[in-house]
Parts: C-alpha cells; structure tokens; sequence
C-alpha cells in the first residue's frame, strides 16, 4: 500500500482583501480560500493513487484566526480536499498557533503524520502558498521527518523500485532526479490542470472522516516565533493628467516632459 500525504494550506483570499478604515489588512475579516497550488498537489495524488492504490490523507493546519471566524472558510477547503481525492482529512486548529509560525507549522504537520501512523511513502504540497509565498513549510516538514526533499517539480516521471524519478524546475533549465522513497516533493503549477471535484465526489466527501486536532492531542508545547505587528494594503493613487494634442509626436514630448518633472525620467 502506497500512501500519500498532500498538505493542504487555508489561506488568506488575495482576491478579497478587507482593508481597515485606518489602511491596515483586516486579517481576521478577509475570507480563506484552499491554496491554488495545493490543488494542483491533490490533482497529482488522484493519478498516483489510481497507479498505486493505497490512501490518500490531507493536511491542514489552520494559521489564520479567530477560530470561531474561520469554520466556514476552514470546512469548505477541508471538504474540497476531500471530495477531490483524500480519504481522510486531519486538521489540526488551536488558537494557540494562531497566527502560523513556519516552524510550529512544519513541527504540526509532521507530527500528525507521525503520531496518526500515516507512513506516506510521498508527502505532497504546493510549491508555496498564495497568500505569504515562503516556500518553506515542505522543506522544513521533510527535515523533520528526516526524508528527502525536492522542490519545484513540474513532473513527476514514474515511481518505481522504491524509488520516485521526478523533473525539477530551475528557471533556466529542468533537472531530472531520481529520489529514494518515502520524500517530499513540493510541486509547481506546470505539473497537471486541475478538475473541480464532481457532483457525486462533494456529495461523497461528506461520509468521510474528519480528525480535528488540538497540540494537547498530538503532545505538543510549542512556542511561536513570530507575532504579526502590522500588515497594510498597498494603496495606488494616480496623477490623472490628461494630455490634449492632436500630433502624436508632439503629446509624446509633452508626456516626456512631464515625466521628466515628476522624476520618472532622467534626460
């Protein structure tokens, strides 16, 4: 039986940020949304699980709060994981780790997928999250697991002989490695395209398990590093200078010098 484990991250909506009144993000009020790249590692897990077989296990550590807040947002990227491949979702939400601190993260999930016994033979997860876009929550979870690790893989070629043969992106060129199993693979956008779950799958999703979690029920003490001061939204405001003049050559002039006014330019 070949297990997989895929993180799935709830993360901050980019596309509806709340701003308050005094220009600050409204964390606790902007909505969550499963990472775009997770799905494309859930995407990856339904091919290797009908090669393969064995289980598929999805997890979640909730980072962003107030719990009570989050429920809604935190089901529906629970249930989509669910209805898209996982078998079982385990979810890990205390106020106490609330909000993430990339080591307490990587230190959670692993131990989830110790204590509950899941013995992946590949941990799966999105290259970075769309809302803080750290890239290293994978890395840090297969250090403490002790497995290898391999980041931006746009393919996975087969698996085969214990071991996983995977192509990696580097900007300039790809890299082919092949890499004893169980590993971590985080994985880019360029892997797969990935299908909305259908009808039946949401329906089926609501039979199957649910494990919520607290640090008291994986024997967890951990102290955040991090405490979150002050986020603002970035604000544009524009010159609206409108330039009125028939010949084309000479608005360029008059755009030219009035860039040049502003700093924008240097002649």
């Amino acid at each position: 039986m070949s297990n997989i484990v895929v993180l799935v991250k709830a993360s901050l909506n980019p596309e509806v940020v709340r701003q308050s009144p005094d220009g600050t993000f409204d964390i606790d009020y902007t909505p969550l949304k499963i990472s775009d790249i997770d799905r494309n590692a859930l995407e990856e897990a339904v091919r290797l699980k009908q090669m393969f077989g064995g289980k598929v296990y999805s997890i979640t550590v909730l980072t962003w709060g107030p719990l009570k807040a989050r429920e809604k947002d935190l089901r529906l990227v629970v249930q989509e994981a669910l209805a898209k491949v996982a078998d079982e979702a385990f979810v890990v939400a205390d106020e106490s780790i609330m909000p993430g601190d990339y080591s307490v993260t990587a230190n959670v999930i692993a131990s989830v997928i110790k204590k509950m016994g899941l013995n992946p033979i590949l941990v799966l997860a999105g290259e970075a999250s769309i809302d803080e876009s750290t890239y290293q929550i994978p890395g840090r979870v297969a250090a403490k697991l002790g497995l290898p690790y391999v980041g931006h893989v746009r393919r996975i070629r087969e698996v085969r002989d214990g071991k996983v043969v995977v192509e990696r992106d580097l900007e300039d060129y790809t890299e082919v490695l092949e890499v004893p199993l169980p590993a971590v693979l985080s994985v880019t956008q360029e892997l797969n395209e990935p299908r909305p779950p259908t009808l039946i799958q949401i329906r089926m999703a609501s039979r199957k398990p649910v494990h919520m979690l607290t640090l008291k029920d994986l024997g967890l003490d951990v102290k955040m590093q991090r405490s979150i001061v002050e986020m603002r939204v970035v604000t544009v405001s524009r010159k609206q200078v409108l330039i009125e003049e028939a010949d084309v050559e000479k608005a360029a002039l008059k755009l030219v010098e009035y860039l040049e006014k502003e700093g924008v330019l240097r002649l």
